[in-house]
C-alpha cells in the first residue's frame, strides 16, 4: 500500500459488512480498522484474530459470511435518485460529525447530501409543546434560516416538525436525523413533511441505520447525538424536565457544541427543561440573533470561504443585535392606556383577563390593545393573547 494511501478508501461493500455485523457499533468499527488498518483488514482478518480482538462469534460469523441479500438491499436502495451512502472516507461525510468519538462509519442519506457539511443550528424541544411554544420554534426557524443557517432536528412530533415546516417555509433547508432507516418515516403522520425535505432540494434526511430498519425505542436515544454532532449549537425552545430534548443537549455540551434555551413562564411545567438548561449553563436566548452572535467564530472557522454571505452576517451579528429595531415607546400614553399596560405582564395574557385586572371597558380593552400593538408596548401572542414588549 502506498505511503499516501487512505486505508479508509475500501469499497463500499466492505464498509457495510463491518457496520452492519450484529454486535459491532461505531466504536467498536473504529477500533477495528485502527487494530487491523482497513475495513478490508477486517474482513480478510482470521476468526482466531477476530475473536483476540473482542469480537464475539455472532459478529464474527457475520463477517466472515455477510449476508448476501441484505448487502444487495442497501445497494439498490443506494441506486435510487438522491439516494446516497457516504463512508468516512467520502469527503462529503461532514466534518464535524466525524469528530465525535463514536462517529457513524455509514450515513444513509436521501436529497442533497452536501448539506451536511454546511453550518447547521439544531432546534429540538417537547413533543407536545404549547402554542406559545411552537410560535417560539417557527420564529427561531424562520430567523435562523434567513442567516443562512441550515436548522437540524429529529422529524419528531411537536417543536421538531415545526422547526422543519418552518425552515422550509422560511425559503431556507433543514435536515432531518432519522431513527429508522431511510426508507422509513415516524412518525408516519409526517410522511408528508419528509418528502418535502428530500425531494425538493432544500433539505435531506439521514440515518445510521440501514435501510428497511423500522422505530425502534433503543435507536432514537443514539439518533440525537447525531443531531448534536452534525451541529455548531442546539437550541431547546420548551422542554419537560424529562423530555427526550434534554438528552440531545446534554450530548451537545459533551461533544462541545454550544446549548441555547428560552426561558418561558414560571407556571409552564414545558418551560423547566430549558430553565434547567440554563442553570446548567445553557445559553438564555431571546432572539435568534443571540445565537449568531455567540456561533459567529465558530461560524468563521467552519466556512471555507470566508468572504461567503453567512460569513458577513456572523461577523456582524454583534451590530445587528445592538441595531435591532426597538419599539417606538416614545408614543405618549394616557392614563387608561398605561393602567392596561401595567396589568400586563411578560407571559401571554387573555383579554378577558385584562378587563378583569384593569377594570376598564371591554370595547376600551379591544380598541387600546390594537393602538398598544402598534406602538410597539405589546405584543400579540396564538390565541388572541398579549404581551408587554419591553420593560
Amino acid at each position: 500500500m502506498s505511503p499516501r494511501s487512505n486505508p479508509l478508501d475500501a469499497p463500499l461493500d466492505a464498509w457495510l459488512a463491518l457496520a452492519n455485523a450484529p454486535g459491532i457499533g461505531p466504536r467498536t468499527v473504529a477500533r477495528l480498522i485502527e487494530h487491523f488498518g482497513s475495513p478490508v483488514a477486517v474482513l480478510r482478518a482470521s476468526p482466531e484474530r477476530l475473536a483476540a480482538a473482542g469480537l464475539k462469534p455472532a459478529s464474527v460469523a457475520a463477517l466472515k459470511q455477510p449476508d448476501p441479500d441484505a448487502l444487495a438491499a442497501v445497494l439498490d436502495w443506494s441506486a435510487q435518485p438522491d439516494a446516497h451512502i457516504l463512508t468516512l472516507a467520502d469527503p462529503r461525510y461532514p466534518p464535524l460529525l466525524a469528530e465525535i468519538h463514536d462517529a457513524p462509519p455509514l450515513l444513509y442519506v436521501r436529497g442533497d447530501a452536501g448539506l451536511l457539511a454546511e453550518p447547521q443550528i439544531a432546534i429540538v424541544g417537547s413533543r407536545n409543546p404549547t402554542p406559545g411554544g411552537l410560535e417560539t420554534t417557527r420564529e427561531f426557524a424562520r430567523q435562523l434560516v434567513g442567516f443562512g443557517l441550515i436548522v437540524t432536528s429529529g422529524l419528531a412530533l411537536g417543536v421538531d416538525g415545526a422547526a422543519h415546516a418552518a425552515a422550509l417555509a422560511g425559503g431556507g433547508r433543514t435536515v432531518a436525523v432519522l431513527g429508522t432507516g431511510p426508507d422509513r418515516v415516524y412518525p408516519a403522520v409526517h410522511r408528508d413533511l419528509a418528502r418535502r425535505i428530500a425531494d425538493t432540494g432544500a433539505g435531506a434526511l439521514v440515518s445510521e441505520f440501514p435501510p428497511g430498519q423500522g422505530p425502534l425505542a433503543r435507536n432514537f436515544p443514539r439518533r440525537n447525538r447525531l443531531i448534536s454532532g452534525l451541529s455548531l449549537g442546539v437550541l431547546v425552545t420548551e422542554a419537560a424536565l424529562k423530555s427526550g430534548s434534554l438528552i440531545t443537549a446534554r450530548t451537545a455540551l459533551e461533544q462541545g457544541r454550544e446549548v441555547f434555551a428560552v426561558p418561558g413562564s414560571i407556571r409552564n411545567p414545558l418551560a423547566r427543561g430549558c430553565h434547567a438548561l440554563i442553570r446548567d449553563g445553557a445559553r438564555l436566548v431571546e432572539s435568534a440573533q443571540e445565537i449568531l452572535v455567540e456561533l459567529a467564530p465558530l461560524l468563521h472557522c467552519a466556512l471555507a470561504a470566508p468572504d461567503s454571505a453567512l460569513a458577513a452576517t456572523a461577523a456582524t451579528a454583534v451590530d445587528l443585535t445592538e441595531a435591532e429595531a426597538a419599539p417606538d415607546l416614545s408614543v405618549s400614553l394616557d392614563a387608561e392606556s398605561q393602567r392596561l399596560l401595567n396589568s400586563m405582564g411578560f407571559d401571554p395574557v387573555a383579554p378577558d383577563e385584562l378587563i378583569e385586572r384593569s377594570g376598564l371597558p371591554a370595547q376600551r380593552v379591544a380598541a387600546m390593545l390594537l393602538v398598544l400593538e402598534l406602538s410597539g408596548h405589546v405584543s400579540s401572542a396564538p390565541g388572541g393573547r398579549y404581551h408587554r414588549s419591553r420593560a
